[in-house]
């Protein structure tokens, strides 16, 4: 039976690291998503729960101050983190877990879950395209896009310390790409047990 496994997912915002992971969920049930929890305000196309557990900036502070996460980030004045408990009912049910979280999160799982966590960096071809992809989603104002361009060369900086890079420059084979490195991950886990 393969051993459960943390699957990072990260990169700069406008990579495509959530349409990758989303398209690694459609075609391996044996993999369920971590649902992180923010403090940021719900976008109309998304929904409590699957998306993101949208609770309030004191909630989430006592889940700090409880050890209730695996590791939290605040970006851009709003709080964003992993549950432990989604971890735990992922274990016990024999299934690996995905999660789409930001470079610093990342590192923070990797670390937590040296012996059970792959990271995966998701690239983008060009800064220009992912600025591009950035204005094209209609979804930040000026200043969260300026906010959002400052932190990109440091994201990048830290692709190095990724277990594996998958340059998004065609999303099939990125998709393609990152379906392969789990596959192989996973039979590995498998294999050692």
């Amino acid at each position: 039976m393969p051993r459960s496994k943390l699957i990072v997912i990260a990169g700069p915002s406008g990579c495509g690291k959530t349409t990758i992971a989303k398209a690694i969920l459609q075609n391996c049930s044996d993999i369920v998503f971590s649902v992180s929890a923010t403090t940021r305000i719900k976008r109309n196309v998304e929904i409590d729960g699957r998306d993101y557990f949208f609770i309030s900036r004191e909630e989430f502070e006592e889940k700090i101050r409880r050890d209730e996460l695996i590791e939290w980030e605040q970006i851009y004045g709003d709080y964003y983190g992993s549950l432990k408990r989604e971890v735990d009912n992922a274990f016990r049910a024999g299934k690996s877990i995905l999660f789409d979280v930001d470079v610093m999160g990342a590192l923070s799982v990797k670390k937590k879950y040296p012996a059970d966590a792959v990271s995966l960096f998701i690239k983008p071809p060009s800064l220009e395209l992912l600025m591009e992809r950035l204005k094209n989603r209609h979804t930040e104002t000026p200043e969260s896009f300026a906010r959002r361009l400052e932190r990109v060369t440091m994201e990048m900086n830290l692709a190095d310390d990724f277990d594996y890079c998958v340059v998004n420059d065609d999303l099939d084979s990125a998709i393609a790409s990152v379906d392969a490195i789990i596959k192989a991950v996973i039979l590995t886990s498998s294999d050692a047990v």
